[in-house]
Protein backbone atom coordinates (compact mmCIF):
# COMPACT_ATOMS: atom_id res chain seq x y z
CA UNK A 1 0.00 0.00 0.00
CA UNK A 2 1.36 3.32 -1.22
CA UNK A 3 1.73 6.53 0.81
CA UNK A 4 -1.18 7.68 -2.27
CA UNK A 5 -3.25 4.81 -1.24
CA UNK A 6 -2.94 5.95 2.37
CA UNK A 7 -4.05 9.60 1.62
CA UNK A 8 -6.73 8.54 -0.62
CA UNK A 9 -8.75 6.45 2.29
CA UNK A 10 -8.20 9.25 4.78
CA UNK A 11 -9.50 11.64 2.61
CA UNK A 12 -12.16 9.29 1.39
CA UNK A 13 -13.25 8.67 5.46
CA UNK A 14 -13.17 12.35 5.95
CA UNK A 15 -15.47 12.69 3.12
CA UNK A 16 -17.75 9.81 4.46
CA UNK A 17 -17.67 11.03 7.79
CA UNK A 18 -18.16 14.49 6.91
CA UNK A 19 -21.45 12.79 5.06
CA UNK A 20 -22.84 11.35 7.84
CA UNK A 21 -22.87 14.41 10.06
CA UNK A 22 -24.58 16.49 7.03
CA UNK A 23 -27.42 14.19 7.30
CA UNK A 24 -27.78 13.62 10.90
CA UNK A 25 -27.10 16.82 12.42
CA UNK A 26 -29.71 18.77 13.67
CA UNK A 27 -28.32 22.86 12.47
CA UNK A 28 -29.02 23.38 9.31
CA UNK A 29 -26.24 25.80 8.91
CA UNK A 30 -24.02 22.92 10.40
CA UNK A 31 -24.88 20.80 7.78
CA UNK A 32 -23.81 23.31 4.86
CA UNK A 33 -20.58 23.61 6.47
CA UNK A 34 -20.67 19.80 7.07
CA UNK A 35 -20.83 19.93 3.31
CA UNK A 36 -18.26 21.89 2.77
CA UNK A 37 -16.12 19.19 4.44
CA UNK A 38 -17.16 16.73 2.57
CA UNK A 39 -16.69 18.15 -0.72
CA UNK A 40 -13.29 19.60 0.05
CA UNK A 41 -12.45 15.85 1.01
CA UNK A 42 -13.61 14.97 -2.61
CA UNK A 43 -11.35 17.34 -4.40
CA UNK A 44 -9.02 16.36 -2.52
CA UNK A 45 -9.14 12.56 -3.32
CA UNK A 46 -8.98 13.93 -6.98
CA UNK A 47 -6.20 15.65 -6.24
CA UNK A 48 -4.51 12.58 -4.93
CA UNK A 49 -5.96 10.44 -8.65
CA UNK A 50 -4.31 13.64 -10.21
CA UNK A 51 -7.48 15.12 -11.51
CA UNK A 52 -6.48 18.81 -11.09
CA UNK A 53 -8.77 20.29 -12.92
CA UNK A 54 -11.49 18.48 -11.34
CA UNK A 55 -10.55 18.92 -8.03
CA UNK A 56 -10.41 22.60 -8.62
CA UNK A 57 -14.04 22.76 -10.44
CA UNK A 58 -15.33 20.84 -7.19
CA UNK A 59 -14.04 23.90 -5.32
CA UNK A 60 -15.31 26.54 -7.54
CA UNK A 61 -18.49 25.24 -8.14
CA UNK A 62 -19.72 23.01 -5.33
CA UNK A 63 -17.86 24.57 -2.35
CA UNK A 64 -17.20 28.11 -3.59
CA UNK A 65 -20.74 28.52 -5.60
CA UNK A 66 -23.57 26.14 -4.52
CA UNK A 67 -23.23 25.67 -0.53
CA UNK A 68 -23.14 29.69 -0.49
CA UNK A 69 -25.96 29.65 -2.48
CA UNK A 70 -27.38 26.97 -0.04
CA UNK A 71 -26.95 29.29 3.11
CA UNK A 72 -27.98 32.18 1.82
CA UNK A 73 -31.48 30.40 0.40
CA UNK A 74 -31.09 29.02 4.64
CA UNK A 75 -31.05 33.24 5.54
CA UNK A 76 -33.48 34.12 3.01
CA UNK A 77 -36.48 31.81 3.89
CA UNK A 78 -35.84 32.53 7.87
CA UNK A 79 -35.21 28.65 8.32
CA UNK A 80 -34.18 28.39 11.90
CA UNK A 81 -30.39 28.69 12.65
CA UNK A 82 -30.43 26.71 15.83
CA UNK A 83 -31.30 23.05 16.86
CA UNK A 84 -34.66 22.42 15.03
CA UNK A 85 -37.34 20.17 16.77
CA UNK A 86 -38.89 19.32 13.65
CA UNK A 87 -35.79 17.04 12.16
CA UNK A 88 -35.77 14.83 15.09
CA UNK A 89 -37.55 11.98 13.37
CA UNK A 90 -36.12 8.02 13.85
CA UNK A 91 -32.77 7.41 11.91
CA UNK A 92 -33.32 3.74 11.47
CA UNK A 93 -35.27 3.88 8.21
CA UNK A 94 -33.17 6.06 6.17
CA UNK A 95 -30.19 4.31 7.73
CA UNK A 96 -31.28 1.09 7.19
CA UNK A 97 -32.42 2.01 3.36
CA UNK A 98 -29.16 3.54 2.55
CA UNK A 99 -27.09 0.94 4.28
CA UNK A 100 -29.01 -1.83 2.13
CA UNK A 101 -28.60 0.61 -1.09
CA UNK A 102 -25.11 0.88 -0.20
CA UNK A 103 -24.57 -2.73 0.44
CA UNK A 104 -26.66 -3.72 -3.16
CA UNK A 105 -24.41 -1.19 -5.23
CA UNK A 106 -21.25 -3.13 -3.80
CA UNK A 107 -22.09 -6.23 -4.78
CA UNK A 108 -23.70 -5.28 -8.07
CA UNK A 109 -19.85 -3.64 -8.70
CA UNK A 110 -17.65 -6.34 -7.02
CA UNK A 111 -20.02 -9.18 -9.17
CA UNK A 112 -19.55 -6.93 -12.33
CA UNK A 113 -15.86 -6.40 -12.45
CA UNK A 114 -14.97 -9.44 -10.31
CA UNK A 115 -12.12 -7.40 -8.96
CA UNK A 116 -10.32 -7.39 -12.76
CA UNK A 117 -8.05 -4.67 -13.75
CA UNK A 118 -9.82 -2.09 -15.93
CA UNK A 119 -7.44 -0.33 -18.68
CA UNK A 120 -7.85 3.34 -18.51
CA UNK A 121 -7.79 5.80 -22.09
CA UNK A 122 -5.71 8.39 -22.23
CA UNK A 123 -5.46 11.39 -19.79
CA UNK A 124 -7.73 14.23 -20.97
CA UNK A 125 -6.71 17.68 -21.30
CA UNK A 126 -8.27 20.98 -20.22
CA UNK A 127 -8.87 22.10 -23.93
CA UNK A 128 -10.96 18.53 -24.71
CA UNK A 129 -12.92 18.98 -21.95
CA UNK A 130 -13.87 22.54 -22.49
CA UNK A 131 -14.42 21.83 -26.14
CA UNK A 132 -16.88 18.96 -24.68
CA UNK A 133 -18.44 21.17 -22.21
CA UNK A 134 -18.73 24.02 -24.45
CA UNK A 135 -19.69 22.23 -27.74
CA UNK A 136 -22.08 19.29 -26.27
CA UNK A 137 -22.91 20.69 -23.17
CA UNK A 138 -23.92 24.42 -23.12
CA UNK A 139 -27.74 23.78 -23.15
CA UNK A 140 -27.94 21.91 -19.80
CA UNK A 141 -25.39 24.55 -18.35
CA UNK A 142 -28.37 27.53 -19.12
CA UNK A 143 -30.59 25.12 -18.04
CA UNK A 144 -29.03 24.82 -15.22
CA UNK A 145 -28.52 28.21 -14.08
CA UNK A 146 -31.66 29.70 -14.77
CA UNK A 147 -33.51 26.96 -12.43
CA UNK A 148 -31.09 28.05 -9.59
CA UNK A 149 -31.94 31.71 -10.46
CA UNK A 150 -35.87 30.83 -10.57
CA UNK A 151 -34.51 29.03 -7.51
CA UNK A 152 -33.18 31.99 -5.48
CA UNK A 153 -35.77 34.36 -6.70
CA UNK A 154 -38.24 32.01 -5.04
CA UNK A 155 -36.60 31.97 -1.78
CA UNK A 156 -36.48 35.99 -1.68
CA UNK A 157 -40.46 35.78 -2.74
CA UNK A 158 -41.41 33.34 -0.42
CA UNK A 159 -39.51 35.07 2.71
CA UNK A 160 -40.66 38.40 2.14
CA UNK A 161 -44.03 38.45 2.85
CA UNK A 162 -45.23 42.07 1.75
CA UNK A 163 -44.30 41.94 -1.20
CA UNK A 164 -46.97 42.41 -3.29
CA UNK A 165 -49.41 43.83 -1.12
CA UNK A 166 -49.52 47.27 -1.27
CA UNK A 167 -48.28 49.75 1.73
CA UNK A 168 -50.00 51.02 4.55
CA UNK A 169 -50.95 54.84 4.17
CA UNK A 170 -51.34 56.95 6.90
CA UNK A 171 -54.02 59.08 8.09
CA UNK A 172 -53.31 62.15 8.16
CA UNK A 173 -55.68 63.32 10.77
CA UNK A 174 -54.76 61.01 13.53
CA UNK A 175 -50.87 59.76 11.89
CA UNK A 176 -51.65 56.34 12.56
CA UNK A 177 -51.11 53.29 9.90
CA UNK A 178 -54.23 52.29 7.77
CA UNK A 179 -54.34 49.10 6.35
CA UNK A 180 -55.33 49.35 2.27
CA UNK A 181 -57.07 46.01 2.71
CA UNK A 182 -59.29 46.35 5.56
CA UNK A 183 -59.33 49.97 6.09
CA UNK A 184 -58.58 49.47 9.89
CA UNK A 185 -56.06 51.56 11.76
CA UNK A 186 -52.89 49.53 12.95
Amino acid sequence: MTGADVLLLALGAVAVGAGVLVVTTKHLVRAGLYLVVCLGALAGDFLVLSAELVAWVQVLIYVGAVVVLLLFAVMLTRAPIGASDDLDRPGWPAALIGGGAGLGLTALLVDAYRWSTVTLPSAGTAERLGEQIFQSWVLPFEVLSVLLLSALVGAIVLSRPDIGRAAPQRDRTAGDLVDSETGGRR
